[in-house]
């Protein structure tokens, strides 16, 4: 039996991948073996391989897990169009690492101090003392020389959408957030230390993902009568709004890396307040999105990239996968597999709901699941303790063949919104 695509499907138990047939669709192609997928994310899946404007199929990555819109952990090609709600809310949400020339030997005894004044230095979530200036000052200009280069189109944004001038834009630079939003302190296998953190465009790519959402269904209902989800609505080339949506999710997701930028300088500089010793960091620094869209070439098409809770793995470029509180976490090297249109898994995925894990979980559970961690321990950040997340190391044997593992990270200190 042939596919949408012309491909037979694979059903050999030695492939790399679980190949799924679509009815009046492209195929399906699920990096998951010995990794749990739910059914609302398989009709997810299902849902966009049906799409008119999807190319050739649809990949799954193995943190793959139910999402809003789209399921988290997909990459999906489209040609001439863009699905706003694919691409989501969080947009150019991402990860940054960097290499420090310390060592394990060279931070104190106590981290409590460390965390505390990592804290102080990046505003997030509703932590006590979040608003606390601090070390802020101690990186002068940082948002301005962020915000200098991201205010002039912005300013053209906003002529014609005036309500994205309202939103937290450069209020947000140099914000954490909150939700799976972290800072992390890490030692690699050789004991080198690393900061690592997570987050995105903040409100203002919210509102511009929220906005856009809603113009595609309203679009939809004139254009798409026949779409599987109403919330798989999708701008094609040339229609009414997919120019702006282009320029404003582009203008997202360079905010979303220039916020990554400024937060890290604020941590490196929070830590030089703690550890008395000179030091150096971005020895080898990464800065990738996993909540985006971009265009690429992938069988023979131009085509746009979503990536939602993906990452790019090309051949040789350097990516992360995290774990969770208390596990792993990975610097991977892609090796540019082109049947998961050069992709890997953004982290190590969602196993069950916030509000699931908050009904599973006790304190005492998340205690023991984070211990040697300093960390948030309290009953507000249940929905994030590890057995929430997927085996991190299944995760990372389910997709061997499209990244390399360059460095294992080991949390030590975590801050969470």
């Amino acid at each position: 039996m042939q596919s949408k695509s012309g491909r037979h499907n694979a059903t050999m138990a030695d492939t790399p991948y679980i190949e799924q047939a679509v009815p009046g669709g492209v195929p399906i192609k699920m990096w998951t073996r010995g990794v749990p997928v739910e059914d609302a994310a398989k009709q997810q899946l299902m849902n966009a391989a049906r799409l008119p404007v999807v190319h050739h199929h649809v990949a799954a990555m193995p943190d793959v897990h139910y999402g809003i819109g789209a399921t988290v952990g997909s990459v999906i090609p489209t040609l001439r169009a863009i699905i706003p709600a694919a691409v989501g809310v969080d947009i150019g949400c991402g990860m940054m690492a960097a290499k420090t020339t310390l060592r394990a030997s060279d931070l104190p005894d106590n981290l409590g101090p460390l965390r505390s004044a990592i804290e102080r230095a990046v505003p997030h979530g509703r932590a006590p003392g979040s608003r606390d200036p601090g070390a802020w000052s101690k990186v002068p200009g940082a948002v301005d020389t962020a915000w200098a280069e991201l205010e002039p189109e912005f300013t053209e944004l906003t002529r014609d959408h005036p309500k994205l001038e309202k939103t937290n834009h450069r209020s947000h630079l140099g914000t954490l957030g909150s939700g799976n939003h972290f800072i992390e302190v890490c030692l690699d296998e050789e004991s080198a230390v690393w900061f690592m953190l997570h987050s995105g465009s903040r409100g203002v790519g919210n509102a511009i993902g929220t906005m856009f959402i809603e113009l595609a269904k309203q679009d939809a209902m004139r254009h798409q009568a026949n779409l599987p989800d109403r919330d798989l609505a999708y701008f094609e080339e040339g229609s009414r709004h997919f120019g702006d949506y282009v320029r404003a999710v582009g203008w997202a997701q360079r905010f979303a890396a220039r916020n990554r930028e400024v937060m890290m300088r604020r941590v490196i500089e929070a830590a030089k307040t703690v550890i008395r010793k000179n030091f150096q960091a971005q020895v080898e620094a990464v800065n990738c999105h996993h909540n985006y869209v971009q265009k690429e070439t992938h069988f023979g098409e131009s085509v746009y990239v979503t990536r939602k809770g993906a990452v790019s793995a090309r051949a040789g470029q350097l990516g992360i996968i995290p774990g969770s509180m208390g596990a792993r976490s990975y610097i991977v090297r892609g090796k540019g597999n082109a049947e998961s249109f050069d992709s890997c898994s953004h982290g190590a995925g969602r196993l069950m709901s916030r509000g699931e894990a908050k009904r599973r979980f006790t304190l005492a559970d998340h205690r023991a699941a984070t211990e040697g961690v300093e960390c948030r321990k309290d009953k507000d950040v249940i929905d994030e303790t590890p057995a929430a997340y997927k085996d991190i190391d299944a995760v990372m044997h389910a997709q061997r063949d499209l990244v390399e593992v360059v460095h294992t990270l080991k949390q030590v200190v975590c801050v969470k919104g």
